[in-house]
């Protein structure tokens, strides 16, 4: 079961308009695929990311630099192996950029252990439950985006069968955006899932006065309520002076950086992302740190890999996607034997690894490398 060969794919799909949050744009949907291959015929396939940017060089990392450092390695030797890709950080430049790759390979190394073994990643990293509630991302920015347009929204994602929703605010004044939230609830109705999303949008004066607007909707969590630049202490500062649980982890690199996070009390739950933090391997350091400190565990989209990863621990949450079929055509339409969603609940994977497949005839249109 050594590894022998990788082929990593980048594949950036062009999108009908902009998706965008308080803080970026989203114009087209983007992923990278990794084949890794053992010697005796097991090849993974399992896509991770959104990188928008810079698909093709995660894909050349892989293959050129990262693969050297596991060629032959077992499959079964994952903590070695993630430990000689991590090497790799200590000189590199565009750390970010280096543990999105090496969550590329981490992940295809689970699928081939999940593969050999006939076990769902699942399974193997506990097997807590088989399903998990569904949200949808979505209250994005548009020009012309009415109040009766939110509504329409929101009634779309419940006809989808989705649990709830992680509405975009952060990017308009916190009464404007409160206003957009409580059209949303309203929609939505009493027994659907609702979180807001800032995207790092407000510092923390603002974020507060957000929040005590809509403290009587039944908001779920407040994500990344504060800036970039000291957000872990703003957030702690958040925390303490509102009633909504705060959510935070998807723009960590490491699960180093979520111990800070909890050190500060600055979190209620993490959404520590397994494709931006060096895969299944770091997100599990992550998910040990939040059981004995009390938090529970989100994912920031990835359902592929984090439908496995919440279901497989006591303190998992939600599952996150894009329900508005034009935002993410990797979910809707690529990842062809996805699993049904039912009254806001999603089956997990059932076949070995992460029980993924793929149309090929869309990686082959859309393949960037």
């Amino acid at each position: 079961m050594r590894i022998a060969a990788v082929e990593a794919i980048a594949v950036d799909i062009p999108l009908s308009r902009n998706f965008g949050g308080a803080t970026y744009n989203v114009i087209k949907r983007s992923t990278v695929i990794t084949r890794l291959r053992t010697g005796d015929g097991l090849v993974s396939e399992v896509y991770n990311g959104d990188n928008r940017t810079h698909g093709i060089h995660i894909a050349s990392l892989i293959e050129k630099e990262i693969f050297n450092k596991i060629k032959d390695l077992n499959i079964f030797e994952r903590e070695r192996a993630w430990a000689q890709m991590f090497e790799l950080t200590h000189t590199a430049g565009d750390k970010k950029l280096l543990l999105e790759a090496i969550a590329c390979v981490d992940c295809a190394i689970w699928d081939l252990t999940g593969k050999a073994l006939g076990k769902s990643v699942r399974e193997l990293l506990g097997g807590y439950t088989d399903a998990l509630p569904l949200i949808s991302i979505g209250g994005y920015y548009m020009p012309g985006k009415t109040h009766a347009d939110i509504a329409r929204e929101i009634e779309s994602y419940r006809d989808a069968g989705m649990a709830g929703c992680k509405f975009k605010v952060g990017g308009l004044s916190p009464e404007e955006d409160a206003a957009r939230v409580a059209v949303a609830r309203k929609a939505a109705g009493d027994d659907f899932i609702l979180c807001v999303d800032a995207n790092r949008g407000w510092n923390a004066a603002d974020a507060i006065r957000f929040a005590r607007l809509v403290e009587p909707l039944d908001i779920r969590w407040f994500e990344e309520p504060c800036q970039w630049q000291d957000d872990a202490a703003q957030m702690s500062l958040v925390r303490r002076s509102i009633a909504i649980p705060v959510t935070a982890g998807q723009s960590e690199i490491t699960s180093h950086a979520i111990r800070r996070l909890i050190d500060v009390q600055a979190v209620d739950l993490v959404n520590y992302d397994a494709s931006e933090g060096g895969g299944v391997t770091d997100w599990l350091r992550a998910a040990g740190l939040c059981a004995a400190a009390g938090i529970s565990m989100a994912h920031h989209e990835e359902a592929q890999i984090a439908s496995h990863l919440l279901a497989a621990v006591p303190h998992g949450t939600y599952a996150e996607c894009f329900a508005d079929p034009e935002r993410d055509p990797v979910w809707q339409q690529m990842w062809i034997n996805r699993p049904s969603v039912k009254d806001g609940m999603m089956a997990v994977a059932t076949g070995p690894g992460f029980g993924i497949e793929l149309d090929e005839r869309m990686i082959r249109k859309f393949r960037v490398n």
